[in-house]
């Protein structure tokens, strides 16, 4: 079986082929993981695992695994970093919700000033609502 079924479509719209690969690749790999990903405590139990488990399962798994299992986890690398863009709006959205400064948030991720945090909590909603 052909692990890469793109490689014969021509490319008419790449996010739709992105989507295809995404799709393929998280089913892939979640066979593969079964019993291997523990849960979360902080997901219910039907939910499956992230694309960043599934990715951080194929790094693991590199040295036993064909080929196929490296691509999968690199086709889900970019969904693994949407995951984490909406982890950290929501932490912002929940340090300023919890009453923490710009200055406080800054200087726990590292930022040179709180108007530069502030900037980077607008940019990650504007890159989720997709503006």
């Amino acid at each position: 079986m052909s692990r890469n079924p793109d490689s014969r479509v021509p490319e008419t719209n790449s996010e739709q082929l992105q989507a295809g690969r995404e799709g393929r690749a998280r089913e892939r790999l979640a066979s593969d993981a079964e019993g291997s990903v523990a849960a979360q405590p902080w997901r219910p139990a039907h939910v499956p695992p992230s694309d960043i488990d599934l990715a951080h399962f194929a790094l693991w798994q590199f040295r036993n695994a064909d080929s196929g299992e490296v691509l999968d986890g690199l086709a889900l690398l970019s969904a693994a970093r949407a995951e984490v863009e909406g982890l950290e709006a929501g932490l912002l959205f929940a340090a300023r919700s919890s009453g923490l400064t710009w200055a406080q948030i800054a200087s726990a991720m590292g930022f040179k000033s709180p108007q530069a945090c502030q900037q980077h909590y607008t940019r990650l909603l504007e890159r989720q609502s997709g503006a």
